[in-house]
């Protein structure tokens, strides 16, 4: 387990329960802390950050429920519910106070890890959408530093992993020289700063209007290459 492994809060007033879900979950590789009622909660986000919550929706005094329509006026931490009660109309209400999904008694450990992995993957992409992006443009083209995606336009152009990183790596240092030896350290590279000569002619084929006379994409005599800017 990593600390950059997913941080759970378990909360049932179930004890058994709670152990067996901290230790199962905690074998699968999350880190995860549990709860025994919803101000046991409270006071664990007080304290932590967490990643989702895997809440009971019956417990005594403050039900899940409440728990997770509170926590909405606050938080978008998601949460998964685990209900005994299999009626629709009680699982919907749990979606319409704000749960990103829910779980009915008796479950499979190995459902609930799933659902938990699911609803870590939709947080993650929304996060992602939702964060500004980072755009290089030059001439035509924009180029995402984060998605690693090279644009002419409304027309995306391939890129190998190669090429992509070895791009990022000169757009991150726009209108500077950086040398062979740094470039030919990029993850996807070969090792070799021929195997950066190699990918650069390539680039200049994909993205220079006329590479033998580059706009983009220069070789500064002696120190490297260079990504200019319009």
């Amino acid at each position: 387990m990593t600390a950059e492994a997913p941080h759970i809060l378990v909360v049932d007033d179930d004890n058994r329960l709670r152990e067996l879900l901290r230790k199962y979950l905690a074998d699968k590789g999350f880190r995860v802390t549990a709860a025994a009622d919803a101000k046991q909660a409270r006071e664990r986000l007080a304290g932590l950050s967490f990643d989702l919550i895997v809440c009971d929706i019956m417990m005594p005094g403050e039900s899940g429920l409440e728990l997770t329509q509170s926590l909405r006026r606050e938080s978008n931490v998601p949460i998964l519910l685990l209900t005994a009660m299999s009626e629709a109309q009680h699982r919907i209400a749990g979606l319409e106070q704000g749960a990103d999904d829910y779980l009915a008694k008796p479950f499979e450990p190995r459902e609930l890890v799933l659902r938990i992995q699911n609803v870590l993957r939709r947080s993650r992409d929304a996060q992602a959408a939702a964060a500004p992006r980072r755009l290089l443009r030059f001439g035509p083209h924009a180029f995402d530093l984060d998605r690693r995606e090279l644009k002419r336009g409304q027309e995306e152009i391939r890129l190998t992993a190669a090429e992509a990183e070895l791009l990022a790596a000169l757009a991150q240092r726009a209108g500077e020289a950086v040398s062979r030896e740094e470039l030919s350290q990029q993850p996807s590279a070969e090792g070799s700063g021929r195997a950066v000569d190699v990918q650069i002619t390539r680039l200049r084929r994909k993205i220079e209007p006329d590479p033998r006379f580059p706009r983009y994409l220069h070789t500064v005599r002696g120190r490297g290459y260079m990504l200019r800017l319009d």
